[in-house]
């Protein structure tokens, strides 16, 4: 069974779900994403395949890094290109105008989830609900921006701003570039979007969607899975011996003084065998580790 983790470079105009299918059409089996981009959004989207599907919600709860420019002074109903323009008032706003907004905007924030998002309401999607032309109030959220730079800001009365940002799972950069532009007094809306890191994955060592196809139809594509010990590698790992791997992978628990030391405050533990394979994914409640997925 094919098991392991793809990086793909996804293109503009596909949906996540566009991606998946593609893949899973040409692999079989299981096949999910970890972190939704909007069809318009380009840049990294991490799948897994197979046993491999069941670790991608560790992979979605890490940090992420996006390229984004928007256009102040124009405000779109989804937030981004492809929504309809609700309002264009100029905002020849400054570099530095800009620069100090953003400062308000680091750290721990509140951000209203778009009506044009998959966020749930009474267990409605918001886009439904949008789609019939319904805006219904959301609650506020908290995220964390780790990161906010301003890239470039091309000087007009609607003025192109470039920015980076890293920021928690959970973070909506449209709304936070729409943020922005209140702070200076108007609106904007997303212009272009790029996902180029995951953790510790970054869009540099992705592949496109139709080299995943040849490598799937080559019988290849072993070639350029990587493997869950790889993809996971930001969480401390504890190799175990035989006996204690037979343990693991009957889901046994284990005692928490196997703890790498300096690790106290880590909950998700790695538990590889000898030759660093991964086995499971341990999480630690008091003093002792508990099996939260076991791959084998």
């Amino acid at each position: 069974m094919t098991t392991g983790f793809l990086l793909v470079d996804k293109p503009q105009g596909w949906t996540s779900h566009d991606v998946v299918a593609e893949v899973r059409r040409h692999i079989g089996g299981k096949v999910g994403h970890a972190g939704t981009l909007d069809p318009m959004a380009t840049g990294l989207l991490v799948l897994g395949v197979g046993r491999a599907t069941r670790l991608l919600r560790f992979v979605q709860g890490t940090e992420k890094e996006y390229l984004a420019t928007a256009l102040f002074g124009v405000a779109t109903d989804s937030l981004d290109a492809d929504g309809a323009i609700l309002s264009r008032d100029p905002l020849p706003v400054t570099h530095e105008e800009v620069a100090q907004a953003m400062e308000r905007f680091r750290g721990s924030i509140m951000q209203i989830p778009p009506m044009v998002s998959a966020r749930r309401v009474e267990g409605r999607r918001l886009y439904e609900l949008a789609r019939e032309g319904k805006v219904v109030e959301r609650e506020a959220r908290s995220v964390t921006i780790d990161k906010l730079e301003l890239v470039d800001l091309a000087p007009s009365d609607y003025p192109e701003v470039t920015f980076r940002t890293v920021c928690s799972t959970g973070t909506y950069v449209r709304t936070l570039a729409d943020d922005i532009a209140r702070a200076v007094g108007g609106r904007a809306h997303l212009t272009a979007l790029r996902r180029v890191r995951v953790g510790n994955l970054h869009v540099n060592d992705a592949v496109t969607v139709d080299e995943v196809v040849d490598a799937a139809d080559a019988q290849e594509i072993d070639r350029i899975l990587l493997a869950p010990g790889v993809v996971l590698s930001d969480f401390p790992e504890i190799r175990v011996d035989e006996a204690m791997a037979a343990a693991v992978r009957n889901g046994r628990e284990l005692p928490g003084i196997l703890m790498p030391r300096g690790e106290k405050a880590v909950t998700t533990i790695r538990i590889s065998d000898r030759g660093g394979e991964l086995i499971a994914v341990y999480r630690r409640e008091s003093a002792a580790l508990h099996p939260e997925v076991v791959l084998s």
